[in-house]
Parts: C-alpha cells; sequence; structure tokens
C-alpha cells in the first residue's frame, strides 16, 4: 500500500516527465519547422491553436504556422487557417501574416 506522500510524489515525478515530453515535441517540431518541414509548420499551428503540447493557446502564433504550412501546400492548412482567422481581429491576422513573412525571410538568408 502506497502513502499519500509517496503517490503525490510519484505523481510529480510522472507530471515533470510528461512536460519535459512535451516541450520535447514542440522543440523537434521547431527544429523540423526551421529545415523548412511542412508537417511541422502544421503541427506546430495545432499545437497553438489548441494549447496543447505545453505551448499556450495563441492564435496570432498559430495563424501564422497554418500559414506557413499553407503556402508550403499542406492540403488542411489552409481550413485550419480560416477557422483561425475566424476567432481573431484584423490587427491579430495583420500579426500574424507579418510573422509569418518574417520567418520565410529569415529561412531564405539561411539557406543561402
Amino acid at each position: 500500500m502506497q502513502t499519500a506522500w509517496t503517490r503525490k510524489n510519484l505523481f510529480i515525478a510522472t507530471a515533470e516527465a510528461d512536460i519535459e515530453a512535451e516541450d520535447l515535441l514542440v522543440a523537434n517540431c521547431l527544429a523540423a519547422a526551421a529545415q523548412g518541414d511542412v508537417s511541422a509548420y502544421f503541427d506546430l499551428g495545432v499545437t497553438y491553436s489548441t494549447g496543447s503540447h505545453g505551448a499556450s493557446c495563441d492564435l496570432i502564433e498559430a495563424h501564422k504556422w497554418f500559414n506557413l504550412a499553407a503556402v508550403g501546400g499542406h492540403e488542411e492548412a489552409s481550413v485550419c487557417r480560416a477557422e483561425v482567422a475566424d476567432e481573431m481581429t484584423a490587427r491579430e491576422i495583420a500579426e500574424a501574416q507579418r510573422r509569418a513573412r518574417e520567418w520565410l525571410a529569415a529561412a531564405t538568408r539561411q539557406a543561402a
């Protein structure tokens, strides 16, 4: 029989491991995105639109990543981008588009 203290520490250790795994997942997606992986763009859009895998819900970042995925030819990305945009202001959409352009510009500089 486990004591409450042992169960609590087990829960904390499990929660910390889950957080580390989620952080690693986002980090891996960001690394793949830096290499131009369109699926990683889409996965990051999902992550930020739902606030999952340790990331906070951020519709501007979600729109940015869905936009990059759509430009890269991902089939579902433009639909997801439109759904996210329905919940955003015009100013937020403009900010997301600016961030997407910055990402593309930085990627182009790195490739050169």
